[in-house]
């Protein structure tokens, strides 16, 4: 079942980005400590800045979905109503999804 009018209101799998997000924060705090003990620091800060970029992602992901179903939807929480034009005003064509140029 679709949770969204694609693409203006499309609802991200929180619950699985902080997965894949955990699991990227633990490989790469595990390649800096293997790159430390194996003696090649520009490898280890190589893992040490991709640490800092998932655990950010973790946090922000987890800030969402604290912030309810907007972010993350239930079973409960209906679909989007569709966008029946209303993104024309905005200059974006129908089934393109480009910006148009305003008269």
């Amino acid at each position: 079942m679709r949770t969204g009018n694609e693409p203006v209101h499309a609802r991200s799998p929180l619950r699985m980005r902080c997965g894949l997000a955990l699991w990227g924060l633990l490989w790469a705090v595990a390649g800096t400590v293997a790159f430390v003990n194996a003696g090649r620091p520009e490898w280890a800060a190589a893992c040490a800045a991709l640490s800092m970029i998932a655990a950010t992602d973790l946090i922000l992901v987890i800030r969402h979905i604290h912030q309810g179903p907007h972010y993350q939807p239930g079973r409960e929480v209906p679909p989007y109503e569709p966008d029946r034009g209303r993104n024309e005003v905005y200059g974006i064509r129908r089934g393109t999804g480009r910006r148009g140029t305003r008269p």
